[in-house]
């Protein structure tokens, strides 16, 4: 391999992205868009539950228990009905999520000691939001619950038994925003789609315009051209990498716990994989139109679907987990989260990035030999 040749082909290709102004600040700009458009359209945060509240009851009791909910940041109480019929018309309509009921005899079953009940209806559309919501729901009447109960025991001038205490210590994401667990692992999601799609058209356009066979009558070799050009988009991948992480950290606030050496390399050696897997699409595809199709078919659905950048990777069926065995988003998701949110090093990721290293070698290898088939 000739180093000259390779570095002709770098500057040659380094060229061709300068000259193309508009394709070259799209490649810049994407990663704040989706960043901008992701990070704050995809929240997975539960609040300001739309709720009506209906209370048959009418005592102290049953009040206070309303003035609870009211009072709770993670319920926005849209007004009190006197029927059942007005909460379902209210979940038809989407316009609340939740229906409080307190029937009657609420407060003369809880002062005589007697199990007290409270109905709560949930719209169960979406399974995920609700069942978040009756969680808050059910911690709002438990708090109540064991208010009433030591009141109760206080007032009959019995002792108190003693109640559980729960202190509770959420370690690395302690304000549980979900943007703190979103845009890490969206970073990770973006660098796989950009890098996928930097390289996926790098030879098929080669092909349409007709400058490769005046490629292949010089005598550069496989190997050389494929390390050439992945260089030169390796250049506009670090720049992406560095964009994506200013805005995750300065403008979503996103802290960083862990070291930027190790960041870095996680980055530069996952980068290397995808570009790689770009160009081996490119080599076997002779019109941009199939290129950029397989590229995006490649790496858009695994990076969003199997990296469990959203959805949890243990939860899904069998087969699937195997599959997501070869997605490199999902290692780089572990990777960047554990870098961001824990502050853990290579001592914790060193087998993520051993795969990624991996991954980077087989497609590489791939890529030069595609390139000599179509060479012969």
């Amino acid at each position: 391999m000739s180093y000259r040749r390779t570095k002709a082909i770098f500057i040659k290709e380094l060229h061709h992205i300068t000259r193309d102004g508009r394709s070259l600040a799209l490649a810049l700009a994407m990663p704040v868009m989706m960043l901008l458009l992701y990070g704050y359209a995809l929240s997975l945060d539960v609040d300001h539950i739309q709720t009506l509240l209906f209370d048959q009851d009418g005592t102290a009791a049953s009040r206070r228990l309303m003035r609870q909910f009211q009072g709770s940041r993670y319920f926005d109480v849209a007004g009190f009905v006197n029927d059942y019929r007005a909460i379902e018309r209210g979940i038809d309509s989407n316009r609340i999520l939740v229906g409080i009921t307190i029937p009657r005899d609420f407060g003369k079953d809880l002062a005589a000691g007697r199990g007290a009940t409270v109905q709560i209806l949930v719209d169960g559309s979406d399974s995920n939001t609700a069942a978040i919501a009756m969680g808050y729901a059910e911690n709002v009447v438990q708090n109540y619950s064991v208010e009433a109960r030591t009141e109760i025991q206080n007032f009959r001038g019995r002792h108190a038994a003693p109640l559980v205490d729960p202190r509770l210590r959420v370690w690395y994401n302690s304000s549980l925003q979900s943007k703190n667990y979103v845009v890490p692992g969206l970073i990770a999601v973006i660098l796989m789609i950009i890098a996928g799609q930097l390289t996926s058209l790098t030879i098929a356009r080669e092909w349409e315009m007709g400058t490769m066979e005046q490629i292949l009558s010089t005598p550069l070799r496989p190997t050389e051209m494929v390390l050439g050009k992945m260089l030169a988009y390796f250049v506009v991948g670090l720049t992406d990498s560095a964009i994506a992480l200013i805005v995750g950290v300065t403008i979503f606030g996103v802290p960083f716990r862990g070291s930027i050496w190790v960041l870095a390399v996680s980055t530069c050696v996952f980068l290397c994989g995808t570009l790689f897997w770009g160009i081996f699409i490119s080599a076997g595809s002779r019109t941009q139109v199939v290129a950029y199709q397989l590229g995006m078919l490649s790496s858009f659905l695994p990076g969003f679907l199997l990296s469990g950048f959203v959805f949890a990777i243990d939860t899904m069926p069998k087969a699937i987990q195997v599959i997501s065995v070869i997605v490199p988003a999902r290692y780089f998701v572990t990777i960047v989260k554990g870098v961001f949110l824990k502050g853990i090093g290579l001592s914790i990721l060193w087998t993520e990035l051993a795969y990624l290293a991996l991954f980077a070698g087989i497609v590489f290898w791939l890529s030069v030999r595609r390139m000599n088939q179509k060479v012969a």
